[in-house]
């Protein structure tokens, strides 16, 4: 999306938006059929203790991927997910920079980063555990993610194109990925948060 239409969206926000939120978690709403991620609107949010100071956070945000949706058999569903490693974020261009080097993601060289489930089960309303390959720095590791289901409906700001948004918890160990620098001074443990929207082809 370029910034002309990101403008006109905004501009249409306030009579778009003007009746009750749009998305609800009620699964009636939902259809089956192949989902595309919504980049503008999915990322990974990554935190770790740092030196025992401090709780750091960065993001990656995601470039491709696609949900296989069935709500009447959830475990039959697949999602995967890439991530564009150079749109790393932090909120110190330093900090940035040294992360995208050598050092650690090596972006340069490993541009993507992607996760593919290999089950999905329901584990209460609106709850799955998502079992899935994680894959940084051509390293694949297996990760388990407990998913919630935010809601489903019309995108008034996107021509009305059915939506449905998912959030997710999980937790990994950057030296399995070849990350280890500093580490254990730096936590090896990381907290990991995806928000994850989709829209139906």
């Amino acid at each position: 999306m370029n910034i002309r239409l990101i403008l006109l969206a905004l501009s249409a926000a306030p009579t778009a938006l003007s009746g009750q939120v749009p998305g609800t978690p009620d699964p009636s709403r939902t259809t089956a059929g192949t989902y595309s991620v919504d980049p503008a609107h999915t990322q990974v949010t990554w935190k770790l203790n740092h030196l025992g100071f401090s709780m750091l956070q960065g993001q990656f945000g995601a470039s491709g991927g696609s949900l296989s949706l069935d709500p009447a058999k959830v475990a039959a569903s697949k999602v995967e997910v890439t991530f564009d490693m150079k749109q790393l974020s932090t909120t110190a261009p330093g900090f940035t920079k040294h992360l995208n080097s050598a050092d650690f993601f090596d972006t340069a060289k490993f541009g993507t980063a992607r996760f593919v489930s290999t089950s999905i089960k329901p584990s209460g309303k609106n709850a799955a555990v998502i079992v899935g390959n994680l894959t940084i720095k051509d390293v694949t590791k297996p990760v388990t993610l407990n998913a919630r289901f935010l809601g489903a409906g019309s995108n008034p700001m996107a021509n009305n194109a059915l939506n449905v948004g998912f959030s997710a918890t999980g937790n990994i160990k950057r030296s399995d990925f070849g990350v280890a620098m500093a580490a254990p001074a730096v936590a090896d443990d990381v907290e990991l948060e995806i928000n994850a929207a989709f829209v139906k082809n």
